[in-house]
């Protein structure tokens, strides 16, 4: 049998329960299997090809030719990522629930594929009114030749302040008035 995996940038599999058929019973402790095998890349996917690279040992090894298992498969798992260190903008109303969030750092990527996934950082106020402390939901992308190998953790706990924006009034012109003893105008 072969083990599913999560994604760890590398090809190895790892093979289980194999059994030596046809070894002389007298020499049954002298030849050991060793398990191992490939998959054919190092990808995330379902149903993926595993090639046996299985091998013997012992004292009587050297009697034996191994044939390898063949028609093996097994599943690679997206690595789940984190992200450490997200801060969000405060920012002055303007009608819509957009929020700016900075400083975000991607936890777990395999050091194979640094430089090879990216993060780009978006999320969003609960809505779009003035408050403070107010909830942000993040909603990062990772992007990059091995973004695919991946699966993002959204960070939890944000919030950030919508102020009230700032009115001035132009254009106003005063008339003139008979006296009639009080300030209005």
């Amino acid at each position: 049998t072969v083990a599913n995996k999560v994604y760890d940038g590398t090809t190895a599999a790892t093979l289980s329960n194999g059994v030596l058929s046809g070894v002389v019973s007298s020499d049954a402790s002298n030849v050991l299997l060793t398990q191992a095998g490939s998959f054919a890349d190092k990808n995330v996917g379902v149903g993926k090809v595993v090639t046996a690279a299985n091998t013997l040992g012992g004292a009587e090894a050297s009697n034996y030719s191994l044939t390898q298992p063949t028609g093996l498969s097994a599943d690679i798992t997206p690595k789940a990522l984190t992200v450490t260190g997200t801060t969000v903008a405060n920012k002055v109303y303007d009608g819509t629930t957009a929020a700016t969030l900075s400083n975000g750092v991607l936890s777990g990527v395999v050091s194979s594929d640094a430089g090879h996934v990216s993060l780009t950082q978006v999320g969003g106020f609960a809505d779009k009114n003035v408050g403070t402390s107010k909830v942000v939901t993040a909603a990062n992308t990772l992007g990059g030749a091995e973004a695919s190998n991946y699966s993002l953790t959204q960070p939890t706990g944000l919030t950030a302040d919508i102020t009230p924006k700032p009115l001035t009034v132009t254009g106003t012109t005063v008339a003139n008035k008979v006296y009639d003893g009080t300030t209005a105008a």
